[in-house]
């Protein structure tokens, strides 16, 4: 199994979130400019919505019948945007801090938000204690909030399974939950554990943690899950830790593989996403030493199945409904003003897979 180009298309600034329609027609970015953008995957046109967030959008997810899409910001806000009139039709405060990372339930009902500032707590610098709950849901239909759950800030990555029972967050420090939803607004702990294999602490330039787990996902049979992020490094303000993954049996608390010493480089993989038959899940990201930034890998045994370097950050990783393409977001590098002009550093990539 291969991963080839087969379009790429340009956006103003980085983008930061990315959803797709299910046959990979549209896609909706969230950028660092705030704004959300539509782009048509056959020509590249994309149209900014109309209301922006003050700050960068980190994240967006589109409902499953195709008319809404939900962004969310640095600035803590939740958006909701009509897709046809790109107007925003609601908006809220979900949090007082930074929105890390979005989840959307498979049904739409339910929205996972997570935040959380890090603020050294300790003679080691461990994060404080949350100020607000570090992992909220939210019902999608009129945006009202249905759940909290408390965790150690910050909370970088969050994850609804596929039945929509249990929802998981994770954050700078590898630290894993898992709850169970009732109601939605019944919920209940079902696992937790710690990996030190996504943090770093060191003393280099600066005293502080780095790292973390910056992608969740569920099987598709939803009987585990899978984690990627950064960890351990010497300088963590280099930003070079090993590149990783683990897979864990959630349930259990038990991990059940991760990715080989020789198959991997250094830098922040923060892409996460199963092929939608199961047989593999490709991890994605920055890569600062190595051969490659994109990989697939088998949903078996974990093993390299192919590796690309696309020379582009990558943040968000989707497949489409039928498997047959892989749309990845991005940027290019730090972007520099030419001739009094900006240049156009956002990236959406459609890969097709071939064999």
């Amino acid at each position: 199994m291969k991963l080839t180009l087969d379009q790429e298309h340009s956006l103003p600034t980085g983008v930061l979130g990315l959803a797709i329609t299910p046959d990979g027609s549209r896609a909706f970015a969230a950028c660092a400019d705030g704004a959300i953008y539509a782009v048509d995957m056959a020509t590249g046109k994309s149209e900014a919505y109309e209301e922006k967030h003050t700050s960068f959008a980190n994240g967006c997810v589109l409902l499953p019948d195709g008319r809404t899409v939900i962004s969310a910001g640095c600035d803590g806000t939740l958006l909701w945007h009509d897709v046809e009139s790109r107007r925003s039709i609601r908006r809220v405060q979900a949090h007082k801090f930074w929105n890390w990372q979005l989840a959307l339930s498979a049904d739409g009902r339910r929205l996972a938000t997570t935040t959380g500032q890090y603020i050294p707590g300790g003679w080691k610098y461990e994060p404080a204690a949350e100020t607000e709950p570090s992992v909220k849901l939210f019902e999608t239909a009129k945006g009202e909030l249905v759940g909290s759950f408390s965790h150690t800030p910050p909370v970088l990555s969050c994850a609804f399974t596929h039945d929509g029972k249990y929802a998981a967050a994770a954050n700078m420090m590898g630290e894993v939950r898992v709850w169970e939803i009732d109601d939605g607004s019944n919920t209940k702990a079902v696992s937790q554990w710690t990996s030190a294999d996504f943090t770093s602490w060191g003393t280099v330039k600066s005293h502080h943690y780095c790292g973390g787990v910056y992608g969740l996902a569920f099987s598709p049979d939803d009987t585990a899950l899978v984690c990627c992020g950064m960890g351990p490094m010497n300088d963590p303000m280099a930003g070079n830790g090993k590149m990783t993954w683990q897979r864990w049996n959630w349930r259990k608390g038990e991990r059940i593989d991760q990715i080989k010493e020789g198959e991997r480089g250094a830098g922040l993989m923060e892409a996460l996403a199963w092929h939608p038959e199961g047989k593999f899940f490709v991890m994605a990201g920055r890569q600062a030493q190595g051969t490659w930034n994109a990989a697939l890998f088998s949903g078996v045994d974990g093993s390299l199945l192919h590796s690309i370097d696309t020379k582009k950050r990558i943040t968000q990783a989707r497949f489409t409904r039928d498997g047959q393409s892989l749309i990845i977001s991005g940027a290019i590098g730090q972007p520099q003003r030419k001739e009094g002009k900006w240049p156009s550093w956002g990236r959406v990539q459609v890969y097709r897979l071939t064999t």
